[in-house]
């Protein structure tokens, strides 16, 4: 009888202890819940909300409209001009960035000297926010105060007193060296760290099967390094397809709008052209379901997160 007593009590207080630890982790968990309702459920929300109604900057809220907004989008020239010069950039900022990343992770991660030097020196521009770096290229292609004129005119590619911004193709390579610059260091570290979590027993295997540089860097060092690639494509490519800083201090969108992305076209819409929050919204709301299409798309195209059939 006592036996029996004792193995209704034990799962009682097993029921119990875990109802409690339950509780415990939601108690743990609710702060970050809070911030991710407060900071982005309730803000997209209400993005979605204004996309669908009537609502200027200085008017404030008159009617509902859909789709009234999303249709004055797709007609306005300006949003086609914008997204093919966003898919360029991304384009170009993507394919010279994650190489360039890759090779200097490899490089460091094969110095045996100048090891500390050389990561110092490749992160160093990441200490700086983009807007920082933004205004220090913007003095560094102005023609009254900037050291490339001069050099660019000795080479006979420029005249001294023309700016580099002040071409659609030079203003967009030099935004691009900009954001190269800027976050080469990071991409690498990135990299680095997916380099250095691969095992070393693997390369030394492929050491005593006679395997080269190459044939390792292709069939270990890659394959490998599919999640991380996966990571600093996503960063690259949603960080490209959301450029505001760098083309706002530079450019403006000019010359002739040729610079202009999508997200500076959302401010324009905002605060500048139209005043009208309502066609603002609606394209933040296309914008941010095609960068979901795109991460998705991107791992799938890279097979991160899908199960192995064996």
């Amino acid at each position: 009888m006592a036996d029996t007593d004792e193995r209704q009590v034990v799962p009682h207080r097993r029921s119990r202890w875990s109802r409690t630890d339950t509780l415990r982790g939601w108690a743990f968990l609710a702060p970050a819940l809070a911030l991710v309702v407060v900071f982005f459920i309730v803000p997209v929300g209400l993005v979605v909300y204004m996309s669908a109604t009537d609502w200027t900057l200085f008017g404030g809220f008159t009617a509902m409209n859909f789709p009234q907004n999303f249709v004055d989008i797709a007609s306005d020239p300006m949003f086609a001009k914008s997204l093919e010069f966003t898919l360029k950039y991304t384009v170009l900022t993507t394919v010279i960035l994650m190489p360039l990343a890759f090779f200097l992770a490899l490089l460091v991660q094969e110095a045996r000297q100048w090891n500390k030097f050389l990561r110092t020196a490749i992160l160093l521009p990441s200490a700086l926010g983009i807007a920082s770096s933004s205004l220090l290229f913007y003095a560094l292609y102005s023609p009254q105060v900037g050291p490339l004129n001069p050099i660019l005119d000795s080479l006979g590619l420029m005249d001294a007193q023309q700016t580099i911004l002040g071409t659609a193709d030079g203003a967009l390579w030099a935004t691009v060296v900009l954001v190269v610059w800027r976050f080469t260091g990071y991409f690498m570290l990135l990299t680095l760290i997916g380099v250095q979590a691969i095992p070393g027993d693997i390369y030394e295997a492929a050491n005593l099967d006679g395997a080269g540089r190459l044939r390792k860097l292709r069939s270990i060092t890659l394959p490998m390094l599919k999640p991380t690639i996966a990571m600093t494509m996503i960063l690259s490519v949603t960080g490209s397809l959301l450029a505001f800083d760098q083309f706002f201090i530079l450019t403006k969108g000019g010359p002739n709008n040729e610079t202009l992305t999508t997200v500076l076209l959302i401010y324009k819409y905002a605060f500048e052209t139209k005043k009208d929050l309502g066609m603002a919204a609606a394209l933040s709301v296309v914008v941010l379901l095609a960068l979901v299409i795109i991460n998705v798309l991107q791992l799938r195209a890279l097979g991160v997160g899908r199960s192995e059939e064996k």
